[in-house]
């Protein structure tokens, strides 16, 4: 089943964040070239340019749009919420020790692990949850505001 339009946007951010998420990984576990602290810095880099062009809108959205008004009229939806809110918090946390020499591999493979989680985690849950109730929503209306936003 397609996705309500309002969340297509959203879905075509997921599939890039979740190419990146696999390149991360397969770079942390030496499985892409260039291996090595160069393919790391590599994978680093891109995670943070795809956060600071894609990611920070991303969130965005859903943190002044979507969310609340999924909390507001899906009183079920606000445990889930917490925890994607907490899942964003984290991997901006990822961003500076992404920046460094220490762990990399590690911080670099935990940072994909998060990405695809939380992504599989709001097309599974939230998404099928909003479309459910895409009525109560106003669905069309979010999405222009999150159109908005993600340009």
């Amino acid at each position: 089943m397609p996705r309500h339009p309002s969340l297509i946007a959203l879905s075509h951010d997921h599939h890039h964040g979740l190419a990146l998420a696999l390149r991360c990984r397969k770079q942390a576990l030496g499985r892409l070239k260039p291996m090595s602290a160069v393919g790391l810095k590599e994978r680093a880099a891109e995670f943070a340019a795809f956060f600071e062009q894609n990611l920070t809108r991303h969130f965005k959205a859903e943190e002044e749009i979507l969310f609340p008004s999924m909390r507001a009229s899906i009183p079920a939806s606000s445990a889930l919420i917490d925890d994607l809110l907490a899942d964003h918090a984290r991997l901006r946390g990822f961003l500076p020790s992404l920046a460094g020499d220490t762990g990399l591999a590690k911080h670099l493979f935990d940072a994909g692990d998060l990405l695809e989680r939380h992504i599989r985690r709001e097309e599974r849950e939230l998404f099928p949850l909003f479309e459910k109730h895409a009525a109560e929503i106003d669905a069309d209306k979010l999405g222009s505001e999150m159109g908005a936003i993600l340009g």
